[in-house]
Order: structure tokens, then C-alpha cells, then sequence
């Protein structure tokens, strides 16, 4: 289970399969996700229902994994680790579904050439 840290109307989602290669997903990785839960619009104050209805629970979409609760080991010796899984969901050219990206998302993106979603997140760690 992640979270989903994207304005595509998603709150939680499940991993069901890892694009492409091993087992486990780490930063960067492009995974498919089930919508577990949706994102209640009035709450976190957005006026309209556009951003509600990009995304339905049970919708299958693929995402990207934008911060791990396992340490990652980073080239110059530095192991990162958040406190939570995060991710945010693309459609099938790779462009982010959301428009804004909330919460901090870790730098390995800019090497996985993740860098659209790099733009739309205040921070990077």
C-alpha cells in the first residue's frame, strides 16, 4: 500500500505488479497500482470536481514510487529513508495524471529521467 501524494483524486493505492524487472520497487520504479481509496475533494479544499474525477476506486493505472520506508544507499555513501511509501500515478506515456505534487520526493527520480514530476514537487531529498 502507498500513498498517493498527487492531485489525481487517489489517496491509497496497491501495488499489483513492478514494470519490467525484480521483485521489489524502489525510487524511480514505474509500477502498476490499484486505487484503494479516493481522495475526498471537499477535505483537502480544492473547489470543483475535476481533480475528483480523474481517478475511480478500483481504477488500475500506473505510477511512479517517489519515497520508501526501506533505506536506499545513494552513490556518495548517504542512505535516505522517509517515513512513509509514496508514489505518484502517470498514464501510459508518462505523463503525471495530477497536476500538483505534494510532500517531498526523493532526488533518484532525477536519475531514472523522472524529471516532469521532479518540477511539480516542492522539495526533493
Amino acid at each position: 500500500m502507498l500513498n498517493c501524494i498527487d492531485n489525481s483524486g487517489a489517496s491509497l493505492v496497491e501495488c499489483v505488479m513492478v514494470v519490467g524487472q525484480k521483485k521489489h520497487a524502489s525510487i524511480g520504479d514505474r509500477i502498476v497500482a490499484v486505487v484503494q481509496k479516493q481522495r475526498n475533494a471537499q477535505a483537502a479544499g480544492m473547489s470543483g470536481l475535476s481533480a475528483a474525477t480523474k481517478v475511480k476506486r478500483g481504477d488500475i493505472r500506473h505510477a511512479v514510487v517517489v519515497r520508501t520506508k526501506q533505506k536506499v544507499q545513494r552513490r556518495d555513501g548517504s542512505v535516505v529513508r522517509f517515513d512513509d511509501n509514496a508514489c505518484v500515478l502517470i498514464n501510459k506515456a508518462g505523463d503525471p495524471v495530477g497536476t500538483r505534487v505534494n510532500g517531498i520526493v526523493g532526488q533518484e527520480l532525477r536519475l531514472k529521467k523522472w524529471s516532469k514530476i521532479l518540477s511539480m514537487a516542492p522539495m526533493q531529498a
